[in-house]
């Protein structure tokens, strides 16, 4: 089996040679083929490249787009720093005051110089993978792209204070993560991640009335323009589950907070689970005999209901033997 085939008949809970290994490789990558991350946040052809290389390398079965939470940003016209060989800041919050949100307009996402650097990985994925290897796009999901033009502090007080003004920035950042997953679409992009971390720190009943259902209609259109949804959400997510199960995505990351089975009985039947053992004390802090036993673990727990991935991004100086390891760890079950 290729790479898309195996993911496909894992979804379709048809028999696969092995389990998928989708782990979320950026950091790594860059470091791995020798560039620094600024260059690969900028370039899209260092991106293709070490994501290209670490499949080839490491057995991982998904190519990815994702970089830094900051494309849709600098869209938007926020200030975004790009660090020589780190991950990219915003450290200056765009929407200052409730009235800013007025000046926030969606925009062609080709107009813009780092969502159009995405649009070109993935069309140079589509020239390179011939079909073999699912491209995942990548976009903010409307909250995680609240919290970064208005700021994770400001953002958590305006829920208490000024639900209207949350509403409204929400729906524009919405609009715009849809413009941006239709144009990844259109360039050969098969899946496309929604990123949605903040939504980690917010109560049940407010991700009920306003996360979950900005989440649903980006996945809908998603659906509408022939690809898949890929939910990850980083951090405990525990009281989250039974309604991110709802939100149409095929696959649910689950982080290393989570308990595994609690993820996976909440999440059976309506999509399959993607983790989730703890990326930094196994993958960057043990060693490959560990991290082996960590992946039969999950194996174990999840059966046919995961797709094995660390609970986040591999870090960046992750020992090469010990991402190695999941994928000696996953053909042992053959």
């Amino acid at each position: 089996m290729n790479s898309m085939e195996r993911v496909e008949s894992r979804l379709a809970k048809l028999p696969v040679d092995r389990v998928p290994n989708l782990n979320i490789i950026m950091q790594f990558a860059a470091k791995y083929i020798n560039i620094p991350y600024g260059k690969y946040c900028t370039d899209y052809r260092y991106l293709v490249e070490g994501n290209l290389t670490c499949c080839r390398d490491f057995g991982i079965d998904m190519v990815s787009a994702i970089s830094d939470p900051f494309r849709e940003t600098a869209g938007f016209g926020g200030t975004v720093i790009i660090l020589e060989d780190d991950v990219p800041r915003c450290t200056d919050p765009y929407i200052k005051n409730y009235e800013d949100v007025k000046k926030l307009k969606t925009i062609d996402p080709a107009s813009s110089e780092r969502m159009c650097d995405r649009l070109k990985a993935v069309s140079l994925y589509q020239q390179e993978c011939n079909g073999e290897i699912p491209i995942l796009g990548w976009v903010e999901g409307a909250f995680a792209e609240a919290n970064d033009l208005r700021g994770m502090y400001q953002l958590m007080y305006d829920i208490k204070k000024n639900p209207d003004f949350i509403n409204e920035l929400v729906e524009i950042c919405l609009e715009q993560s849809i413009l941006f997953a239709k144009a990844q679409i259109k360039e050969g992009a098969q899946w496309i991640g929604i990123g949605d971390a903040a939504a980690s720190l917010i109560s049940p009943k407010f991700y009920k009335e306003v996360v979950l259902p900005a989440e649903q209609k980006l996945i809908k259109v998603i659906h509408e323009a022939g690809a898949k949804a890929k939910l990850h959400i980083c951090g405990n997510t525990t009281a989250l589950l039974d309604q991110m199960a709802g939100s149409g995505a095929e696959i649910i990351d689950i982080d290393h907070l989570v308990d595994l089975k609690t993820a996976v009985e909440a999440i059976r039947g309506k999509a399959l689970v993607c983790g989730n053992f703890d990326p930094v004390s196994v993958l960057l802090d043990s060693d490959p005999e560990t991290v082996k036993e960590h992946v039969r673990n999950s194996l174990i727990i999840g059966g046919a209901d995961l797709i094995m991935s660390a609970g986040c991004e591999v870090p960046k100086y992750t020992p090469p033997e010990n991402l190695k390891a999941v994928f000696e760890a996953l053909t042992e079950q053959l």
